[in-house]
């Protein structure tokens, strides 16, 4: 009897705590715009708000990683969009859970307006991140992905968020800004909408240099670089001569704007190799006094004694090792060409040395390049008939049947011997026949004997009027593709 009187006293304590809690619960706690709030209210308002928040959030990654990736957008266009649908999804879900609380939001309007004043006193720098912040998601001057520079500071955009903007720098390192930099002082963006850039890397050599050397050290330089952007080509500018040295800007255009320090000096490195192998001196060599000039100039132009006779010495330098200008004088069209038209042709174009049996271009190959043999042969292969149909030597052209036709390559080149090639690309090659026109009739004599010997073969590029003959009718072809 004591025990079952014992247990029903627990149960009846237990009952009483239970009831105890639940008036706890139900029994007002205060009055908010005109609705009384109690603990089980309050308690179901903020489970109503976790879960607007967590289904915003599930909605944001949703749309980030699933749906706005279907359409190709840019990752930054994905973050903005995301985020401005997250805060509206939460937005709206915080008015619903108000409304099912059964509060008067006009009355909440007033109320608002009534605190509006002080709030807005004593949080006037985060209710101006917050409007920065939407103003950076909106309009997207700078969008997640973007490499920018603010303040000295240079890194990629990890993350745009209502206060702050969250930047990795080159080291890896994670900075915070505020929004409202990036709407109060001036803002790099080298992503925006092209993230192709142009850098310049600053040369001075010493004053006894030639200016022409110099200009197709460079340009190799720059075209040995696979980072640096085909087109628009690599440029070199003079700046002219200052303290004994000349001052040029070697130019490129670049498509990944953070790798723009490594490019540099990699293009530097490659420089001072070019610079070397061209015995090109880069630095003024200043405060040096020759003495006893007249027994110096003697001595050099004295005759070595070789065997008890005298011998000139003559060092002629190999072919690999001999500058671009004279390769290109030994080319029947270019010999008469001066320093100012070497030079513009030398912009247009680079040296590429191969090895034996290298494969320049393959049969069937889109034509995107002109060459002209420097030295060296190279034998033109047609592998649809497994025949060779010609061998192309020192000063010939190769390559550009297929440029000014616009046609696939006919045939596959491989070089027969260690070769340098002259190599011009389409683009270049448009700028050099309008400033060379007499190079275009050239190159128009030569195709037109070539597609007359393709055609013995079998192999048609192109039907000629019989009123028209070969020659005619590949120059007004050059015409119309390159419109001289």
């Amino acid at each position: 009897m004591e025990l079952q009187s014992a247990f029903t006293w627990t149960i009846l304590q237990i009952k009483r705590f239970l009831q105890d809690l639940l008036s706890a619960f139900n029994s007002s706690l205060f009055t908010f715009a005109g609705e009384k709030f109690s603990l089980g209210l309050v308690v179901e308002l903020i489970v109503q708000v976790i879960i607007v928040v967590i289904l915003a959030n599930a909605v944001k990654q949703l749309l980030r990683q699933r749906i706005l990736p279907r359409f190709k957008l840019e990752i930054g266009t994905r973050e903005s969009l995301s985020a401005i649908t997250g805060y509206i999804v939460t937005v709206i879900g915080f008015f619903i859970v108000l409304e099912t609380a059964g509060i008067n939001l006009s009355s909440l309007a007033v109320f608002a307006g009534a605190i509006g004043i002080g709030v807005g006193i004593g949080l006037q720098n985060l209710s101006s991140q917050f409007i920065s912040g939407l103003t950076l998601l909106f309009e997207q001057p700078i969008k997640v992905g973007d490499y920018i520079e603010v303040d000295n500071l240079a890194g990629t955009v990890e993350g745009i968020a209502i206060r702050a903007t969250t930047i990795r720098t080159i080291n890896g390192v994670f900075v915070i800004v505020p929004n409202s930099r990036f709407l109060d002082t001036k803002v790099v963006n080298w992503s925006y909408r092209d993230p192709n850039c142009r850098i310049e890397i600053p040369v001075r050599v010493a004053e006894e240099n030639d200016s022409l050397t110099v200009l197709e050290a460079l340009l190799s330089a720059a075209r040995q670089e696979p980072r640096v952007l085909p087109s628009p080509s690599p440029e070199v500018y003079f700046k002219g001569i200052e303290d004994g040295a000349l001052k040029f800007d070697l130019t490129v255009w670049i498509g990944n704007p953070i790798e723009m320090d490594s490019i540099k000096s990699a293009l530097r490195f490659l420089i001072e190799a070019e610079f070397r192998d061209r015995a090109i001196n880069p630095k003024m060599v200043t405060g040096l006094t020759i003495e006893n000039l007249p027994s110096l100039a003697a001595l050099l132009q004295t005759p070595h004694q070789v065997n008890g006779l005298a011998k000139q010495v003559e060092v002629e330098a190999p072919i690999a090792g001999r500058m671009l200008r004279d390769l290109l004088q030994k080319v029947s069209y270019f010999q008469q060409c001066g320093e100012v038209e070497l030079r513009q042709v030398i912009e247009k174009g680079y040296r590429k040395k191969l090895t034996i049996g290298e494969t320049i271009c393959r049969e069937s190959d889109p034509g995107d390049s002109f060459y002209i043999i420097l030295s060296g042969s190279v034998e033109v292969f047609v592998e649809s008939i497994s025949k060779q149909v010609a061998v192309r030597r020192s000063g010939e052209f190769i390559g550009e049947m297929s440029l000014l036709m616009g046609t696939p390559r006919t045939a596959t080149l491989r070089t027969l011997e260690e070769t340098i090639l002259f190599v011009v690309d389409h683009n270049n090659l448009q700028s050099l026949l309008k400033n060379h026109q007499g190079l275009a009739d050239k190159i128009a004599e030569e195709l037109s004997h070539r597609q007359e010997a393709l055609e013995s073969l079998g192999i048609t590029i192109e039907a000629a009027p019989k009123e028209d003959t070969s020659f005619h009718q590949i120059r007004k072809r050059i015409q119309s593709i390159f419109g001289i």
